[in-house]
C-alpha cells in the first residue's frame, strides 16, 4: 500500500478547500491528512501502473459525452445561456 501524508498547515488554501469539500469536514492547523492507495484488483501484477488521469473510463463513455469538447469557456456559457433560456417554459410563447 502506497501512503501519502501531508501536514495541514502546509497545504495551499485551494487544495484545502478540496480535501475539506472530499472529507464533508474542515481541517484544523494541527492535523495531517493521510491517503493511502491501495490496490483492490488482484489479478495486476505488483509494480504496475495505474492509466494515466483522464483515460480510466475513457473508451467507455458514448461520443456524445464530449459534446463541450474544442469550445471556449465563452462559448460553453454563451450555450448554457441559450439552453437555459429555451428551458424556461414560463416565458410567453412567440
Amino acid at each position: 500500500m502506497e501512503k501519502v501524508i501531508r501536514n495541514v498547515r502546509d497545504i495551499d488554501r485551494a487544495d484545502r478547500q478540496a480535501l475539506e469539500h472530499v472529507l464533508g469536514q474542515r481541517l484544523r492547523e494541527n492535523q495531517q491528512v493521510v491517503i493511502g492507495i491501495v490496490n483492490l484488483d488482484v489479478t495486476e501484477p505488483p509494480g504496475a501502473e495505474a492509466p494515466p488521469l483522464g483515460t480510466r473510463g475513457a473508451a467507455a463513455l458514448p461520443e456524445w459525452c464530449n459534446v463541450y469538447e474544442g469550445l471556449t469557456d465563452e462559448e460553453i456559457a454563451d450555450l448554457e445561456q441559450l439552453i437555459l433560456t429555451r428551458a424556461d417554459l414560463t416565458r410567453p410563447s412567440e
